[in-house]
């Protein structure tokens, strides 16, 4: 066995030499001579790079700084003619040796922060085809701004993008595109959030203008509905229920004053004697106190018509035509809004209330729903 062992080990020598002489050189020879500065068909026109996503969440989105936090695979393909070699077959690279290759220098504008994950390593992959094309991936999490319309909140529908733009390198260098339409975006359609849906989606190309020349430019519109049943149950049944429970005191009768009033209201401080204040209705102005004397009472009504007709004469020279009519005129304004019965108060509140609440509710539903 020993001798049979040694008599192939030169040609599993011979093997493993012609696998290695396969696979080295290939990285060496990629390598060599290979200007990571210099952009792909420098001088022979811009270089065409293929976008899509994954959208893997949306952590959180935010109604008070108008943004959202997001986790993408982001992937984008190019040729460069420097990294062909013979054959049919992918090199997949070390994601550490990307700072070894020309990539573009893709951003998101509307991004406020972003990193790119790093456990274990940095998530990236290299992938080199054998006719140059290159596939660079990577996963990053983005906290993106979007312009929201918060006017009919909750019932608000919000559509927000998630733009690629390229910094450096304008349309005659670098020239994005999507690479399966709206098929390049995966993960939206299976995607939970807690208060919203994701509604639609489409990708759109397009070139950022600026100062220092034309961008191009690859945007992802996505629109989100609100879930509404949420709100009603938490905030709408309520507040219904609270604005039926006021109505409850139409049906209590005029005689139960307790009933029909909140609990906590001050009493007013006696003068002494325990009396509480409370208002005739044939006389608004006189008061009668209960648990006073009789002769109190004669005091006052007595006190009372001395000033009234001691203040009459006074006052009486003073007036004019002008003023009599007017007051005449207030009286009979203020006489319509008089009601003889007050049960009718009650009577008529039953239906104003419950029509009028359920009118504005109507009107309320048909704006914020359908228009």
């Amino acid at each position: 066995l020993i001798v049979c062992l040694i008599s192939f080990f030169p040609f599993f020598l011979l093997l493993s030499g012609s696998v290695h002489s396969i696979l080295l050189p290939t990285i060496q020879k990629l390598m060599k001579g290979y200007n990571r500065y210099l952009r792909p068909n420098f001088n022979e026109g811009p270089v065409e790079i293929g976008m899509s996503l994954d959208i893997a969440s949306i952590d959180a989105i935010s109604e008070i700084n108008m943004d959202y936090t997001a986790t993408i695979f982001l992937r984008q393909r190019w040729r460069d003619a420097r990294l062909m070699f013979p054959g049919n077959e992918s090199v997949s690279v070390d994601g550490r040796l990307v700072s070894l290759l020309w990539i573009p220098d893709t951003f998101i504008p509307d991004s406020k922060r972003s990193f790119l994950h790093d456990v274990t390593v940095e998530n990236r992959l290299i992938r080199i085809f054998s006719n140059g094309t290159v596939l660079y991936a990577l996963r990053i999490t983005a906290t993106i701004a979007c312009n929201m319309d918060l006017t009919k909140y909750p019932m608000d529908r919000q559509v927000c993008t998630l733009q690629l733009e390229s910094w450096g390198y304008n349309l005659q260098d670098v020239v994005f595109y999507w690479t399966r339409g709206n098929d390049s975006v995966k993960g939206l359609d299976t995607l939970r959030l807690a208060q919203y849906s994701v509604e639609s989606y489409y990708t759109s190309v397009s070139e950022a203008v600026y100062e220092t020349g034309n961008y191009p430019k690859l945007v992802l519109h996505f629109a989100l509905r609100r879930n509404v049943l949420f709100f009603i149950l938490e905030t709408y049944v309520p507040s219904i229920l609270l604005v039926v429970l006021s109505w409850v005191s139409f049906w209590i009768s005029q005689s139960s004053v307790p009933a029909r009033t909140c609990i906590g209201q001050e009493l007013s401080e006696s003068n002494g004697n325990g009396s509480i204040p409370i208002v005739s209705s044939s006389q608004p102005n006189q008061s009668v106190e209960i648990g006073s004397t009789a002769e109190d009472s004669t005091e006052q009504s007595a006190n009372s018509d001395t000033k009234n007709h001691t203040g009459t004469k006074e006052k009486a020279p003073n007036q004019g035509c002008g003023l009599s009519s007017v007051r005449d005129a207030s009286r009979k304004a203020a006489s319509v809004f008089i009601v003889e019965n007050p049960h009718n108060i009650d009577r008529y509140a039953r239906t104003v209330f419950p029509t009028a609440f359920l009118f504005v509710n109507i009107l309320y539903w048909l704006y914020y729903l359908f228009l």
